[in-house]
């Protein structure tokens, strides 16, 4: 695993039983940082990708945000699953917790999946919009702004960007708000 995190709080999740399977619809897509047995197309109802989440660590400070990815409410979102061994699913999970939990921006949740027609139960991250993090719907032109010049302990926010929509396209996962954020970004 990449980077080690503290947790701002642990979550009070039971893990289910065998294999755990994991939700990537931004950096964990792209960049897991834990070891898997297998990776497949999934799609999650009842969220949807957005870039909706004030970063004051990863991509951003608190003085100067910049902009990540959330599962905010309504619709669906098109990701990758992975399954990750039992025996590594309480490791993988307490790293995912560091990473995603550095501030409680993010609630870990065990929501189902689907693989094709299969069906499965995965960990994932959804924003919560109670918290001062959660930064709504913004526009591609307002999005790119913050996005343009913000840094964080992860590296700079353009790059976070422009790697998750290249990581969109290799994927053949379309998203629009996002690709006219990149397309802002690029325009300058």
């Amino acid at each position: 695993m990449d980077h080690e995190f503290k947790a701002h709080q642990p979550p009070a999740l039971t893990l289910p039983a065998g294999d755990m399977w994991v939700f990537g619809y931004g950096s964990v897509m792209w960049r897991p940082g834990f070891a898997f047995l297998d990776s497949r197309p999934a799609r999650l109802f009842g969220y949807h990708r957005a870039l909706c989440v004030w970063s004051w660590v990863h991509r951003g400070t608190q003085q100067a945000p910049g902009l990540v990815l959330g599962l905010d409410a309504g619709g669906s979102c098109i990701g990758r699953a992975f399954r990750v061994a039992a025996a590594e699913k309480q490791a993988v999970a307490e790293y995912l917790y560091g990473r995603e939990l550095v501030t409680p921006a993010y609630i870990a949740m065990l929501h189902p999946v689907y693989l094709g027609r299969q069906r499965v139960t995965a960990l994932a991250f959804k924003v919560d919009r109670q918290h001062d993090q959660y930064a709504g719907k913004l526009s591609p032109a307002t999005a790119a702004a913050v996005v343009r010049d913000a840094r964080g302990v992860s590296g700079a926010n353009p790059d976070y960007v422009a790697s998750t929509v290249a990581h969109l396209d290799e994927l053949g996962i379309p998203d629009s708000p996002l690709h006219a954020v990149q397309a802002a970004l690029t325009q300058g």
